[in-house]
């Protein structure tokens, strides 16, 4: 593109040029992101990433737009918590979680958050 215009650029400068403005670009286009709603479901899924198979943790809000991921090689209570963790920090306490019946995710929640937000609709006792 810029050779089009009679510009001489090395590959080299526009490598620097990413790496210096990308966290900026990223910044502003975080404070222009529309709020996630305070109800959000959480699950996890087994996918292939390439060529190896990961759990995916997706947090959706009620609108359907992705609150947070996390790909993960384990489906145990240390990925769970980490997945809450970094949901939380970035987005702070929802309304409400809703979850599957993954007493792992119950576990993780209730660690992370101080205020249980999940509805006791499950047998299971903790």
């Amino acid at each position: 593109m810029m050779a089009e215009r009679g510009i001489r650029v090395d590959h080299s400068t526009i490598h620097r040029w990413v790496i210096r403005f990308s966290p900026l670009l990223l910044e502003q286009l975080n404070h222009r992101r529309r709020a996630v709603t305070g109800k959000w479901h959480i699950d996890e899924t087994y996918v292939r990433v390439r060529g190896r198979w990961m759990y995916l943790y997706r947090a959706i809000d009620s609108l359907g737009d992705t609150v947070e991921f996390l790909f993960s090689e384990y489906r145990d209570l240390l990925a769970a918590k980490r997945f809450i963790r970094k949901a939380l920090k970035r987005h702070g306490r929802p309304d409400r979680i809703i979850i599957d019946g993954s007493q792992t995710n119950r576990e993780a929640i209730i660690a992370c958050d101080s205020q249980n937000r999940l509805r006791d609709r499950s047998r299971l006792t903790l």
